[in-house]
């Protein structure tokens, strides 16, 4: 057990990793879908990240904004402090693409089997 990540989770890198890309064409046999597949799943990502920070940041918004209550608001800057430090949205994607965490499904391979 990793004593950084105590729930022996495979832990999402911070930053750009090399893959094999034979790694994500095992599942669709297509590299261009699996790329898809995980853009997809990032934009998801993405917009559920912005749309929860958006509402925690607009508790702080007001009519009035002076210079002063821009610089005294620490709860807001120690906010945006923990957004910047998550994940990048296509790292999570990757991940959960390689653990077989994303459903999909293609829609023109299965009506080809049919």
């Amino acid at each position: 057990m990793n004593v950084n990540n105590p729930t022996n989770k495979p832990a999402i890198a911070s930053s750009t990793v090399t893959r094999d890309l034979r790694e994500l064409d095992v599942k669709t046999d297509n590299i261009y879908e699996s790329l898809v597949i995980m853009s997809k799943r990032a934009n998801q990502i993405s917009n559920n990240i912005k749309e929860e920070l958006h509402q925690k940041l607009s508790e702080f918004a007001s009519a009035n904004d002076n210079l002063e209550e821009v610089f005294e608001n620490r709860e807001q800057i120690e906010i945006s402090k923990y957004y910047e430090k998550l994940p990048k949205p296509t790292l999570v994607a990757v991940q959960e693409f390689l653990d077989n965490k994303i459903y999909y499904r293609n829609p023109a391979k299965e009506a080809r089997e049919l």
